[in-house]
């Protein structure tokens, strides 16, 4: 076994998780301009060492958090069927995007992106790296199955997934209402040329 190296810093795995639960109550509230890191651990009741000790800086920090909070909420799914699969991605998306905390939180960080041209490439990067990683294995393996063609553009089918949801939710700022998965799936079989979709 292992063992820490004498005068090495451990990080304790509570003390990260209430710094991070005090980045993203910090976002919500303050947004990013105003948020500062002496903020996240007077209300995280750390010491500012025990933030730099994770991140070195604001940004990095921010965008480490909310990259965790996107990435860990894409639904990797495998139901057999390309349909059960698209309601299991979109009904994931719809709650990544109305969380209590998030859904205040993203507006501001595209916002801060429009502002310092950017400054969002790496957190698109890596939020939207994986998430859309996630969508293209569950498309190939409808490809696989037969159920979607193999010349299926898969750029434009990922953005055709994801467009909607966050027009109606982020843009709009509209409800989804209780059948609105249900009828988003059946637009994007027959947009897809999913085989009986």
């Amino acid at each position: 076994m292992a063992r820490t190296p004498t005068g090495a810093a451990v990080l304790q795995p509570e003390v990260t998780q209430a710094i991070t639960d005090a980045v993203m109550w910090e976002l919500a509230e303050q947004g990013y301009g105003r948020l500062s890191m002496e903020a996240v651990a007077k209300r995280a009741g750390v010491s500012k060492s025990a933030v730099y000790r994770r991140w070195s800086s604001k940004a990095y920090m921010i965008a480490s958090v909310v990259t965790e909070f996107s990435v860990t909420r894409a639904a990797d799914v495998n139901t057999g069927s390309l349909r059960g699969d698209l309601r299991e991605t979109m009904q994931a998306l719809i709650d990544w995007l109305t969380h209590p905390l998030f859904s205040r939180i993203l507006p501001d960080l595209v916002a801060e992106d429009a502002r310092n041209p950017g400054y969002g490439d790496g957190l698109r990067g890596a939020i939207g790296g994986p998430r859309r990683e996630v969508g293209e294995t569950m498309l190939r393996r409808a490809i696989a199955r037969g159920e979607l063609p193999e010349d299926l553009d898969m750029e434009l089918a990922l953005d055709v997934l994801a467009a909607p949801i966050y027009w109606r939710l982020v843009v709009r700022q509209a409800e989804a209402e209780p059948d609105y998965v249900d009828r988003l799936v059946a637009y994007a079989l027959r947009a897809l040329g999913a085989q009986g979709g």
